[in-house]
This record gives structure tokens, C-alpha cells and sequence, in this order.
């Protein structure tokens, strides 16, 4: 016989962002909860709105399963005294077990014999187990929590209501004053409370109350009411899957609707509208077939079609208000030159300890004029890059941006090329806060791609200076965000540099750090810090982690060659060969330690034929390495390694003769360099 259990957590609204995860976690932890206690199940289901989280697990099973385990005690020589009796040790043992001596037996382990029992548990009833449903509530966790009456005890929201049902039975138990029952509660203003018979009627019963629980079918819902409003009326909704995501998870009943505004309002550019709608007042935006923004808006009532005009008219009058702000703010920032702009940034604060934002552009722009001579910018990339990062923080002390900030770098733009700036300065403009995120978008064009490169090392190299960096997991001023854009973008346009000389360069040149002690502290923490954002992109690639870690600690520089050597290996790492070509590099490096340079071989003193063969061979490979294409790099490594083996058959390093011996060692440190340039052996895991 199979159980349907239900878990239903009703809460004050949360915040919409969280209603996913929330829902998710708590079907995790609910599988948990059966799995641990081996109570079987087919599937449990997930229920969430702003008001509860849910859970509905089908086919549970009505007992525990048995378990049967053994039990390890202690050694043979504790468990059994002189004369053959059980030692206190082994009676204490198979006490704490609930068994006798008699169930006692011997098994050896690692040449030692242990006293071992057989430890047989009957399952109990599910019904018993569930009443410790109260543990899998209490263990939800939350990104934001707070404390409610007199509790000490944290949540997301405070808990008003708890249903908890196997068939038609109440599991009972508490959580702080909340006891469970068959209750549940319907829509806020639209619904009442209803008793639940049983498990399985929970969404049945819900929907009558105008809440749809299963957030999917929510989202299916208000897409569904979309498409009959676009096939209305001719217009496309774009999709945004963030937007609808977060507003299912702000409804429990949708009703989509449309509003209209003023015509007057298209004047004002895209972003300004559509962020006004969709950040602000979370409604879609509407386009004619052509992609042309047309004045109305598309939003989604929580609740029933009922009073539906009066709805849309108060959306149209908080939405005309906003855009009324917003065609004012527009209209007084075409009195400002962006001159007069780059003049107020010099009032306003990047930080107290680093100066203002003027000085943060000063410090960019040279960054960016060293980067465009590191990549070989053509001339009139150059000059755009240098006017770009001349003025490219104007737009935060405008009105627009002001009111919403969400807009600083487009507005840039626009105003850019409203008062004369060149496309390429107004795209750069824009392009210099890309990549917003470790899966964002990057800036398409060169010039943005460096001025954003020289605005996030601006930042990241300000803030170490002043012993700012970040630890675990404290970053307020996203410093690891902004290292891992600059690694994308250096991915992306594949530019070939050594970033740890561009840092230790930037340090003397552009921040004329003259204290010794300091530029080594901060250039050995900037270092420790780019290696663990490469490292971090390494494994978004699915490489081996102690691939990763050989490359990082390779003699390599250019970040883009690291991620190539780090493909490689991973390609090849499941090769039958692979293991053995590892090793015979590894045998090299581990004899020769970490050379600083290369040392001349005297060919003279090379005595045998597998040794005059490695060196030739060595220099092929020096040959092979220079080419810059990690495939052949490796091919040219392993191709090597016979001729290794050969080498150590035939030759001991360390001998008498001081001459040979060093000979010998300088042979083989010179096939180090070259080895470690690729890759550091040592750190591999050979199976």
C-alpha cells in the first residue's frame, strides 16, 4: 500500500526572486528527508507561490525498509581476554547495540582481526516517521531570513499556516506555535480558507480559490493570455524569460491585461522606456511587427478579470507619471555639454580612500593608452579609445541617470551622440560596464572591449592598493566580477600579452608605486587573485582540477594560451598513452627542480647515443614550442618522452665526473623550461 503526502509551508508574501529556489530546495530536502529515513516514493512534486511553498510526494511506501548493517568493534586482542572471555570493551559494544556475545564474529581487515555483529533494524511505520516532518521545515534556508514576535527561530517570512496531510489523515507536528493540519488558505482577497480531505486534492482545491500553486502552469498561463493578446491586436510581446519568471513568482491567480500611454513619451529613447516599465513597474513592452515600440504595455494582475478597466487605468496613471519624470529629466540634460559633466565628476567620490570619480577616469585613461599600444591598435582605434576614456563617466551626474541608474552607460551613449561623439565613442561608452555578470554580454567592439578592460583593472588595482581585496566570501566592491570580465574579454578578442607584466607595469608606470614593499605585496596578491578568476573559468570548462592546477602553475603568461594548454590536456587525458608521456616529463622536472634559465649544453661531453639523441630532440621541440599551437605542442611533447625513457635506460645524471654530471642536469633543466612552459607535471594525477 502507497501513501500521497503532502507538506504545504504558508508564509506572509516573499520576495519573488526567491520562490524558485525556495521551491526547490524544499523538494531537496523533502527527498532527503525519505531517502535518509528509507521510506520509498515515485515522485514528489513541487508547488509554489508568493504565499507557500509546497510539496506532494506520490507512491510513498507505508513502512521503513529494514536495514541490515555491520557493525565494526573493537580488535580481536581487546575483545577477547587471557583466559578466552569477552573483555569489558566487547561486552560494552555489543550492549551499545542491542545484541549479545553470542552474535559476535571475526573478520580481518588489513591483517588485523576485528570483532564484527550483524545489526538487523526493523522499519517502523511511515506514518510514525513523517510526524518529523518539522525537521525538514526548520532546515530550509534563505538568502535573506528574518525574526518574528518573540522567536529566536529565523525564516524567510513568518510562518502562518502549516498543512500536512498522508491521504486523508494529518500528520501532526509543530513549528514554534504552528501546528499542522488540513487547512490551507485560498487567494488573499479572491479566496477563502478550505479544508483539505485529502493530499490529493491540494491543487484541485487551491485553484477554486483562485490560486494556481503549480508555478509552471502559472507561467503556461500568463504566456497563454500573451499570445491571445498579440493575436488580438497585431503586436509582438518580446520575450523576456527574467521578467516572466519573476512575475509568476509575484501572482498566485494571472490575469494578463494591456494600457496604453501617450504617443508623446516615444520621443524618449528605448531603454528609457523600457526600463521604466520593466524595471520600475514590471510590465512587458509591446512592438509592432516591424520591431517598432508601440505606446502600450502589457502587465499581469494578481487576481480575477473583475474591475479589469480600473485595474489597467491605475497602471497607466503610475506609468504616466514615471514617464512624464523621465521626459522632464531628458529634456534638462540637453542643456549640459558632456564637458560640463566631466567637470562635476571631479565633486564626486569613487571612494574616500581612492579620490573621485574624474580621478578613476584619469587613471583609465592612461591604462587604456598603455592596452592600446600592448594590442597594436591602429590609430584611429587609439584616439577613439582615448576620447572614450576621457569623458566616459559623464552620464552619472545627468538627470536621467539620476532617477534610474540602471540606465548609466546608455544614457552615455545617447548623449554621446547627441552632442557630436562618434559612434565608436558612444558604443565604448556603453560597452565599458560589459560584461555584467559572469555569463553576460561583452562588448562587440575593440574599443569598448579595452576601455571596459581599463576601467575593471582601474578598479581592481585601486582597491588592493588600499588593502581592500576580497576574502571569502565579502566582495562590496565586485572586484572578483570585474576580473573575471576582464579574462572574458581577453578570451574573446584573444589577445596575446602577459597579464602579470601588464599588472606589475601598471603598478610602477600608471600608479607610481615606489615603495618596494608594497608593490610586491599588492603585485603577489593582484597575481594570486587573477590565477584563482582563470582558475574559476577553467572549471565553468569542465577541465580536471589538477589539470587546471598544472597549467596555472605552468611559465606561462598569456591567459589565452593557459585555457588552450588546459583543453589540451584535457582532451588527451583519457589516452592510454597519456599517463606514460606524463610521466617521463614528470621524471625530468622532478630531477631538475625548477631551473631559472636556459644553460648551454656542451655537445662535447655528451657520451652516449641516447643521450646525443635527447639533446637533438630537445631542440626540435624548443622549435615546436615557438609556433604558438598548443595541439602540436603537445604532440611534439609526447613524441619526446620515448626518447626520455631511452635517456634514464642508459645514463645515471648524478655521476662522479662533476663535468658530465652537470652536463647532464643542464640537459635536462633546459627540457624543464620548455616542459614547464606547457604545463606542471608534477601537479598531474596519473592513473
Amino acid at each position: 500500500m502507497t501513501h500521497t503526502v503532502l507538506l504545504e509551508i504558508g508564509l506572509e508574501e516573499m520576495p519573488a526572486k526567491y520562490v524558485r529556489t525556495s521551491s526547490i530546495q524544499l523538494k531537496e530536502k523533502m527527498t532527503a528527508f525519505l531517502e535518509e529515513n528509507r521510506i520509498g516514493f515515485e515522485e514528489i512534486e513541487m508547488y509554489a507561490t508568493p504565499r507557500r511553498l509546497a510539496v506532494i510526494a506520490n507512491g510513498v511506501s507505508d513502512r521503513q525498509a529494514d536495514l541490515a548493517e555491520v557493525v565494526k568493534g573493537p580488535a580481536k586482542k581487546i575483545a577477547l581476554q587471557e583466559d578466552g572471555s569477552w573483555s569489558k570493551a566487547a561486552l560494552g559494544f555489543v550492549r551499545g547495540q542491542g545484541l549479545t556475545p553470542e552474535d559476535i564474529f571475526f573478520e580481518e581487515l588489513k591483517g588485523v582481526e576485528y570483532v564484527f555483529v550483524k545489526k538487523e533494524t526493523s522499519g517502523k511505520a511511515t506514518s510514525e516517521v513523517l510526524k518529523e516532518l518539522n525537521t525538514v521545515v526548520e532546515s530550509l534556508t534563505f538568502p535573506v531570513s528574518m525574526h518574528w514576535g518573540n522567536h529566536h527561530f529565523k525564516y524567510i517570512r513568518p510562518i502562518h499556516w502549516i498543512a500536512a496531510l498522508s491521504d486523508d489523515e494529518i500528520i501532526p507536528f509543530q513549528v514554534l506555535d504552528v501546528a499542522s493540519g488540513r487547512t490551507t488558505r485560498g487567494h488573499r482577497f479572491l479566496g477563502k480558507e478550505v479544508s483539505l480531505a485529502n493530499a490529493g486534492e491540494y491543487a484541485e482545491k487551491l485553484a477554486q480559490q483562485h490560486v494556481i500553486a503549480d508555478q509552471d502552469k502559472r507561467k503556461n498561463m500568463i504566456r497563454a493570455q500573451f499570445q491571445k493578446i498579440e493575436a488580438e491586436n497585431g503586436w509582438i510581446i518580446p520575450n523576456d524569460e527574467t521578467l516572466l519568471e519573476e512575475v509568476t513568482s509575484l501572482v498566485e491567480y494571472p490575469t494578463a491585461f494591456f494600457g496604453e500611454y501617450d504617443n508623446k513619451y516615444l520621443a524618449l529613447p528605448a531603454d528609457v522606456l523600457i526600463t521604466s516599465m520593466k524595471d520600475h513597474q514590471r510590465y512587458f513592452e509591446v512592438k509592432d511587427k516591424s520591431g517598432k515600440l508601440l505606446p502600450y504595455f502589457v502587465s499581469v494582475r494578481n487576481g480575477n478579470g473583475s474591475f479589469i478597466e480600473n485595474v489597467k487605468r491605475g497602471n497607466e496613471k503610475v506609468l504616466t507619471a514615471r514617464l512624464e519624470d523621465g521626459l522632464f529629466f531628458f529634456n534638462e540634460d540637453q542643456r549640459i555639454t558632456i564637458a560640463q559633466s566631466v567637470e562635476k565628476l571631479k565633486k564626486v567620490t569613487f571612494h574616500s580612500k581612492i579620490g573621485s570619480i574624474h580621478d578613476k577616469m584619469e587613471n583609465t585613461a592612461k591604462i587604456a593608452a598603455r592596452l592600446c599600444d600592448l594590442f597594436d591598435l591602429g590609430e584611429d582605434e587609439t584616439t577613439q579609445v582615448l576620447r572614450a576614456a576621457s569623458i566616459y563617466k559623464f552620464d552619472l551626474v545627468t538627470n536621467m541617470v539620476s532617477e534610474f541608474t540602471e540606465l548609466q552607460g546608455i544614457m552615455g551613449e545617447v548623449y554621446a551622440l547627441q552632442q557630436g561623439e562618434t559612434a565608436a565613442v558612444a558604443t565604448a561608452i556603453r560597452e565599458h560596464y560589459l560584461p555584467v555578470s559572469s555569463e553576460g554580454e561583452l562588448p562587440e567592439t575593440q574599443v569598448g572591449a579595452v576601455l571596459a578592460m581599463a576601467d575593471k583593472l582601474d578598479s581592481i588595482i585601486s582597491f588592493f592598493l588600499q588593502d581592500m581585496v576580497p576574502t571569502g566570501s565579502n566582495d562590496p566592491y565586485a572586484l572578483r566580477r570585474q576580473m573575471i570580465g576582464v579574462i572574458q574579454i581577453i578570451e574573446k578578442y584573444q589577445w596575446a600579452f602577459s597579464l602579470e607584466a601588464l599588472l606589475s607595469d601598471l603598478l610602477a608606470e600608471v600608479y607610481e608605486v615606489e615603495d618596494a614593499d608594497l608593490s610586491d605585496k599588492t603585485m603577489k596578491e593582484l597575481a594570486v587573485f587573477a590565477g584563482g578568476r582563470i582558475q574559476q573559468k577553467l572549471q565553468t570548462y569542465g577541465i580536471r582540477y589538477d589539470i587546471v592546477e598544472a597549467v596555472l602553475q605552468s611559465s606561462e603568461q598569456d591567459v589565452n594560451t593557459l585555457f588552450a594548454n588546459a583543453q589540451v590536456l584535457q582532451a588527451h587525458c583519457e589516452e592510454e598513452s597519456f599517463k606514460t608521456v606524463m610521466e617521463a616529463l614528470a621524471r625530468v622536472v622532478n630531477i631538475s627542480g625548477n631551473p631559472d634559465e636556459s644553460i648551454p649544453v656542451q655537445k662535447e661531453l655528451l657520451e652516449t647515443a641516447s643521450e646525443k639523441n635527447l639533446y637533438v630532440q630537445i631542440n626540435h621541440l624548443d622549435l615546436a614550442l615557438s609556433h604558438g599551437d598548443p595541439e602540436a605542442d603537445y604532440a611534439a611533447l609526447a613524441a619526446i618522452a620515448p626518447y626520455i625513457e631511452a635517456y634514464f635506460d642508459e645514463n645515471m645524471v648524478m655521476v662522479e665526473d662533476i663535468a658530465i654530471r652537470s652536463n647532464r642536469l643542464n640537459t635536462l633543466g633546459n627540457l624543464t623550461l620548455s616542459i614547464l612552459q606547457f604545463a606542471d607535471v608534477r601537479k598531474l594525477i596519473l592513473k
